[in-house]
């Protein structure tokens, strides 16, 4: 019979609905239960795609015996990690702080008023490597709880009083200048990977936010070394295992300092950022690896993570079914070189072997490759590349696919909008920036409610019942910002002003201006969460100074231009020690630096040739941060279009920075030229 999760919208809550496990979903409702019974609370937090919290689900909450001591003992609280990010933060900084390590699944116990006393992440169902089995630790904590309980609450007492003592230092209030920006590339330059790209060691992730920031300081100084790293990591990443070689798109990590190996499962947040990152490349190079990964990567995103209301889906699971009812990790994606023979027949499956360094080994496991496209001299045939691709990638759909996490979060979808509307416009492909308006529009009218409010998910078009956390009011504002820039519909422009209003006046410290995860109106937790360095996307800190700082620019708002600074202090603070951990404030304060710019672009209408090609012109600058309005001399959609003739009769670029505006062109290469100045 179904537990309570079985009325939920998260895919990951659903997954456990029939577990014997008489799950409660994170309710007020639970912990009074738990009051009631005079029991502590087993809270379990995860995610759809995680690998182990799926085998540690099988093991010992699919199981009958484990989830009758679970019921008899414990009120059990399951919660999706992406639905709440901010209890996952609150309790996962307690599990760190008491570990030195994280991770998910994360499994706590707490006391009925939610204070954390005991920890750790998996679980096995027996001892293994000194770890001990699942139920030893319920039964530790049980014997616990009903014989020493006055140090169980002491113990949980001090844990709430030490997390509440961990306050940010966020610097003196102001802007990164020259100098910490240069100390943040010298940090960068430290940790980089000269032989492989990237930085650091194994597991190796995506440094999206990192080389953002890479490609701005390089346009803003003209600094080669960070374009190199920027250009090498992109280019390693594209020929890795971490790239879908077959259907674009980047898995989650990769498991080895080469890219060879990936953690399998895809997010939607990796590739909305990478997609954007490539296009950037490109944009600033020229590149034709770039533009075939941006472009392939924005497919991916349509083709599989589209969903029916037309928003995008959370992520695909990393293990399938290996055809055997195994579901096993990658199945979906490796190749042993006999597979590639029954595909392509002999001759073409010895090009691929080549082309795609299988070996007969394997570079995963049980003789299986991860395709890659190895570094080599000569061009390969590009009409047999393209042939044997089509092949291998209709064979692999007849391959049982990844599960699908189907809620849609608003922070990674306003993440897609921007990256979608982007791509779309650079390489003229309006069925992307259609699609990035047709997520804008799911967002308007099925996450936003009359005063402008954000519901975190939906599913199947159903608004969930979790409101919307900082990274979710920054990274939407930042979509309908670039998506206001690539359409010239100022609508976009006023839905991101009612965001960062919401910024302003709920998650802002109106003395020191750091900012808190949470909204001041929000659910009390044990602590406001308060992260101002980027995870696996941008942290809602950094992205809300970003965004403030674009409607700023377009409007010539003082408090939002104030607030953006403001925000920056913590980026002074952190960028010259931890810069891979807050690239994209550092991303944020290259804009500052560089004014933004402002870019108006009028025509007689949208429609016409030359105020198209100013338009694309102003778009393809690389400018840090600049932002762009396009429209007529009489539009009323946008600020930076007031007072702004056609000069001669002819359609006119203006460019303005730091309250000072160049002379009105009407050249298209004299655009060029003062955009990239």
């Amino acid at each position: 019979m179904p537990n309570r999760l079985a009325h939920e919208t998260s895919p990951y809550l659903l997954q456990h609905a029939d577990n014997p496990v008489d799950w409660w979903p994170w309710s007020e409702e639970a912990f009074e239960e738990a009051r009631k019974r005079n029991v502590p609370v087993l809270l379990s937090i995860g995610y759809s795609s995680c690998h182990w919290c799926h085998v540690m689900a099988h093991e010992s909450f699919e199981d009958q015996e484990t989830a009758e001591y679970l019921n008899a003992h414990y009120v059990n609280v399951k919660v999706d990690r992406e639905e709440r990010p901010d209890v996952d933060a609150v309790y996962m900084e307690a599990v760190q702080a008491a570990t030195g390590q994280g991770g998910w699944p994360m499994t706590v116990f707490l006391t009925p008023d939610a204070e954390p006393f005991y920890f750790g992440t998996y679980f096995p169902p027996a001892p293994r490597q000194g770890m001990p089995s699942f139920r030893q630790v319920l039964q530790g904590v049980h014997q616990a709880w009903d014989e020493r309980r006055d140090e169980v609450t002491e113990v949980a007492g001090k844990i709430v009083r030490d997390l509440a003592g961990r306050e940010i230092s966020y610097g003196d209030a102001q802007t990164p200048g020259e100098e910490e920006l240069a100390q943040a590339l010298l940090g960068l330059t430290r940790e980089y990977d000269p032989q492989r790209g990237g930085f650091g060691g194994a597991p190796k992730f995506p440094p999206s936010m990192v080389l953002e920031f890479l490609l701005r300081h390089h346009a803003r100084t003209g600094a080669e070394g960070a374009l190199q790293m920027a250009q090498d990591t992109c280019e390693r990443m594209a020929r890795g295992g971490i790239y879908d070689q077959l259907g674009g798109g980047f898995a989650r990590y990769s498991v080895d300092r080469d890219w060879v190996v990936p953690h399998f499962e895809k997010m939607l947040y990796d590739n909305a950022l990478l997609c954007r990152v490539y296009a950037h490349l490109w944009r600033a190079t020229g590149s034709e690896l770039a533009r075939r990964v941006a472009l392939e990567t924005a497919d991916f995103m349509v083709r599989e993570l589209r969903t029916n209301e037309g928003g995008f889906a959370s992520a695909l699971d990393a293990d399938s079914d290996d055809g055997t009812g195994r579901h096993v990790e990658g199945a979906y994606y490796v190749w042993t070189p006999e597979q590639l023979r029954e595909v392509l027949g002999e001759q073409d499956a010895d090009f691929a072997v080549r082309h795609f360094g299988v070996t007969e080994e394997g570079t995963f496991e049980e003789g299986a490759s991860v395709l890659q496209l190895p570094v080599r001299d000569g061009l390969a045939d590009a009409d047999k590349v393209a042939s044997v691709r089509e092949r291998l990638l209709a064979a692999r759909s007849e391959r049982p696919a990844p599960g699908r996490d189907d809620k849609v979060v608003a922070a990674w979808n306003g993440l897609a909008v921007a990256a979608l509307a982007e791509t779309g416009a650079y390489f003229d492909r309006p069925d992307l920036v259609e699609a990035a308006v047709a997520a804008a529009d799911l967002l308007v009218r099925l996450h936003l409610d009359e005063q402008a409010r954000l519901t975190r998910t939906s599913k199947d078009g159903h608004a969930g019942a979790n409101a919307g956390v900082l990274e979710d009011y920054a990274d939407v504002a930042e979509g309908f910002l670039a998506l206001a820039s690539v359409t010239g519909e100022g609508v976009w422009l006023e839905f991101a002003g009612f965001l960062v209003d919401h910024v302003l006046a709920r998650f802002t410290d109106p003395e020191s201006g750091s900012l808190y995860d949470t909204a001041a109106d929000a659910e009390r937790l044990i602590r406001r969460p308060q992260d101002p360095t980027d995870n696996a996307a941008p942290s809602g800190w950094s992205a809300a100074a970003g965004a403030l700082l674009g409607y700023a620019a377009h409007t010539g708002s003082e408090p939002h231009r104030t607030a953006a600074e403001k925000a920056l202090g913590v980026v002074k603070a952190l960028g010259p020690r931890v810069p891979r951990f807050i690239g994209w404030g550092l991303a944020v304060a290259e804009a500052v630096l560089d004014g933004p710019r402002e870019v108006a672009v009028v025509g007689p209408s949208l429609d016409d040739e030359g105020t198209r090609s100013l338009h694309r012109t102003a778009l393809l600058g690389t400018a840090p941060g600049a932002v762009v309005a396009v429209g007529t001399p009489e539009s009323d959609e946008f600020p930076l279009l007031s007072d702004r003739p056609l000069v001669g009769g002819e359609p006119a670029a203006y460019v303005c920075r730091n309250f000072t505006c160049d002379a009105p062109t009407t050249e298209v290469e004299r655009l060029r030229a003062v955009l990239s100045d």
